[in-house]
């Protein structure tokens, strides 16, 4: 199996790590539960790089791994059904989770169940920011040293988004007068259209000039001289636009 890096600097996830490696040498069944994309398969992976890694959909495989196997991986646990009808003993199973439903029946087949932690509650955020920064920088070509605004990276599907996030902010701090003229053109080339098609699409320059302005000056007075707008004119678009 591929080598795999899973990073991390915290305390939550060092005692996940722990008690797995505890565990290595016993033969008992392990749940590892947590929200889609936190990186929990790529944890194990770190820890049983040489175990084999079955898919809890593929239910033919499974059953022949657990007849022949004493150490397996299962991932997509979630997806059985019938956790009544498998066999853990004498085996050291690792199952990996979404999601749980009958915790009753989980307790029973698992000696040890850990909650993977979402990106937003994990400590080492930054940690990780910067490391999918640099990883997307480097696939981008870009050498500029680039300030990402945190605030606005999206952590709601945990690594997915958060990587979604960082590439379109380093896109957009990257971009130059024509790339963005570029952009513009693809999309009005498929959407201008009726007979106010101006008007209806001027917003696509009007909204951000006014929107960034306001935030970089944080005064409609100083963004009017800066703008050569009357003040009255500022302060009728930014009400048609939604940015007061």
């Amino acid at each position: 199996m591929k080598p795999v890096q899973f990073l991390s600097n915290s305390p939550q996830i060092d005692n996940i790590v722990k008690g797995f490696t505890l565990t290595k040498s016993l033969f008992v069944s392990s749940l590892l539960v947590g929200e889609e994309y936190t990186g929990k398969k790529s944890l194990v992976q770190t820890i049983f790089p040489n175990s084999i890694y079955i898919d809890a959909q593929n239910r033919e495989e499974l059953l022949s791994a657990l007849e022949s196997q004493d150490e397996i991986i299962i991932y997509n646990f979630e997806k059985i059904l019938d956790l009544e009808s498998l066999n853990f003993e004498n085996k050291r199973i690792i199952a990996i989770a979404n999601h749980i439903e009958n915790t009753a029946k989980i307790e029973k087949k698992f000696a040890f169940i850990y909650q993977m932690p979402t990106l937003e509650e994990r400590e080492d955020k930054e940690l990780i920011i910067n490391y999918f920064q640099s990883e997307i920088q480097k696939e981008l070509m870009i050498e500029n040293e680039i300030t990402l605004d945190f605030p606005k990276l999206d952590l709601s599907q945990n690594i997915r988004s958060l990587k979604a996030s960082i590439y379109k902010q380093l896109m957009n701090r990257t971009l130059n007068s024509e790339e963005i003229e570029s952009i513009l053109f693809e999309y009005l080339f498929e959407n201008i259209e009726g007979n106010n098609a101006y008007r209806e699409h001027l917003y696509l320059y009007e909204k951000p000039l006014i929107e960034a302005g306001l935030q970089k000056y944080k005064s409609q007075l100083k963004l009017s001289n800066i703008l050569g707008l009357n003040r009255n004119t500022l302060r009728k678009k930014i009400q048609e636009h939604g940015l007061d």
